[in-house]
C-alpha cells in the first residue's frame, strides 16, 4: 500500500510526465545535503504539520513508521509545534498522527 494519499497517486498516474519530473525533483532535494533518511522524514512530517495538511501528516506518519521511527519520536515532532503553531494547530496534528498510530 502506498503511503501517499489516494488523490496524489491518482494525479501522478494520470499525468506520468509530471510524475517523473516531480520524482526527479524529490530525489535531488533528498540527496542535496547531509541529513539522513530518518532526519529528512521527521522534517517532512514537521513541514506537513506546519502547513496544516491532514493528508500529508497522515502520509508522513505512515512513512515514518515504515522507516522504523517510533511513535514517541513522531509525537515529539507534534509537541515541538506547540510554541510555533499554537495549541489548536498542535491538537489538530496530534489527532491526525493518532489516526495512523491507532491503526499500526
Amino acid at each position: 500500500m502506498s503511503d501517499k494519499p489516494q488523490a496524489h497517486n491518482q494525479f501522478m498516474t494520470e499525468f506520468p510526465a509530471i510524475s517523473a519530473a516531480y520524482e526527479q525533483l524529490a530525489t535531488a532535494a533528498h540527496e542535496s545535503g547531509p541529513l539522513d533518511e530518518k532526519a529528512r522524514q521527521l522534517v517532512k512530517l514537521a513541514l506537513a504539520i506546519g502547513m496544516g495538511h491532514e493528508g500529508a501528516v497522515h502520509a508522513h506518519t505512515r512513512r515514518s513508521l515504515s522507516l522504523g521511527i517510533s511513535p514517541a519520536e513522531i509525537k515529539q515532532v507534534v509537541t515541538l509545534a506547540i510554541t510555533t503553531l499554537g495549541m489548536p494547530n498542535t491538537i489538530a496534528a496530534f489527532t491526525w498522527v493518532n489516526d495512523i498510530l491507532a491503526k499500526s
